[in-house]
This record gives structure tokens, C-alpha cells and sequence, in this order.
């Protein structure tokens, strides 16, 4: 499979939203980051937002919950028909519980892994989930720099989906760009979401393409 491309609109014109979903259609998902001021120090967008940008955005939506208590809101981000719903474990005290009601909706369940939070409590609950989100920044706040030192947990991730088998995306969240992308990849990440360096690029479409080339590259590698 090649590499997913998944932009985040916390980089857009928020005053053009439905024109900047379509200068990025040539990617794999929408990454849309939904923050309530409480998990993290800024806001975003609630449930009407999403589920009217989901009308008419031309690729689906992959949404990351920055919240509290996602029990509450996430799976109403399912029903509004978003692909993928992906909250924290951090935030819940019920993760797997929450995985499955995502899934009985219908939508893919993620879960998320700020850079300090051990991997190794979760690895036994991988078969829950259909995509783990390592975050690669502090989470809350676009244009941060790639930490390096997430990319252990990403490797363990990424040895125990090898030895199980087990169909579970690994996706990287923060400062990704041509250059960490490549480190991401190497170390097992398959699903990347960059924001900055897609929306502030001349054309998207041709970094989202170079990106994905740079990812495919270093990940078939090994």
C-alpha cells in the first residue's frame, strides 16, 4: 500500500475551508483536529463544523479528538461520517469500550499517544483498534518541531503489528515535512499527517505527491 497522505486543516484559510479541501483531493484523508480547551490549551471545531465540511469535502474525514471525556462526543463524530475517530488515551479510562462503539457505528477507531505516554500498556489492546496515532509534538498547537525521541515507541508499534499480523495503520502527527517524514517511515509509520507543509506549500498537490514518494520510499527500504 502506498503511504497515506492525511493534511490537517488546522494549517488552512479557515475562512476558505470548502476551496482548501479541494487544493488537497489527490490526499488519502482529511485530517481534522477537533480540540475543546480542556485536553489542550486551544479550540477548534465541534460536530455542526465537521459535519457540514464532511458535505462537501471531496475526500473523507479522519478526525483526531484532542477532548476530555470522548465517550461523550466521539462517537457523535462517527455519526456525523467520519472515516475514522481517533481520541486519546490519556483522556479515557475505558479505551477499548469507546473502540468498539466507534466500531459499531461504522467508523475506524484510533487511539492516540501523546509523546510521553508509554506504548507498552497498549499493545496487548491493538486488535481493538484500527489505527494508533503516535504524536510526534506536544498535541494542541500546529507548526511545533518533530520530536525524534517518539520514534522508539513508534518501532515497538510497528515490530508487534509485523509479529501479529494485525491490519492496524500507524499514523504521525507533528512537524512532518519532506525531511521527518523519511524518519517517521524508517522507523514503521505508514499514515502521515502534515498540515503546514502542504497548506503553506505553493501547490499541495505536488507536495502531498513528494511527500508520499519520500515515505514509500524509505518505508519499502525496510
Amino acid at each position: 500500500m502506498p503511504s497515506r497522505i492525511n493534511p490537517s486543516i488546522l494549517a488552512a484559510d479557515f475562512a476558505n475551508l470548502e476551496r482548501e479541501l479541494g487544493r488537497i483531493r489527490t490526499a488519502d484523508l482529511v485530517h481534522v483536529d477537533i480540540m475543546d480547551n480542556h485536553f489542550v490549551p486551544n479550540l477548534t471545531f465541534g460536530p455542526p463544523v465537521v459535519s457540514r465540511l464532511a458535505q462537501v469535502s471531496p475526500l473523507p474525514f479522519d478526525v483526531h479528538l484532542m477532548i476530555d471525556n470522548p465517550e461523550r462526543w466521539a462517537p457523535g463524530y462517527a455519526e456525523a461520517g467520519a472515516f475514522s475517530v481517533t481520541f486519546h488515551a490519556e483522556a479515557t479510562t475505558n479505551p477499548v469500550g469507546l473502540a468498539r462503539k466507534l466500531r459499531s457505528i461504522g467508523a475506524r477507531a484510533g487511539i492516540a499517544l501523546k509523546p510521553g505516554t508509554a506504548v507498552e500498556p497498549y499493545l496487548e489492546l491493538l486488535p481493538e483498534f484500527d489505527q494508533v496515532l503516535v504524536m510526534t509534538v506536544e498535541p494542541g498547537f500546529g507548526g511545533q518541531s518533530f520530536m525524534p525521541s517518539t520514534m522508539r515507541k513508534l518501532g515497538t508499534l510497528a515490530a508487534t503489528v509485523r509479529r501479529t499480523g494485525l491490519d492496524v495503520w500507524l499514523q504521525v502527527d507533528g512537524g512532518i515535512t519532506e525531511e521527518t517524514i523519511v524518519i517517521a517511515a524508517e522507523a514503521g509509520a505508514d499514515t502521515f499527517v502534515a498540515g503546514s507543509s502542504v497548506f503553506n506549500a505553493a501547490d499541495p498537490a505536488a507536495q502531498i505527491a513528494r511527500l508520499r514518494a519520500a515515505a514509500d520510499e524509505h518505508r519499502h527500504a525496510h
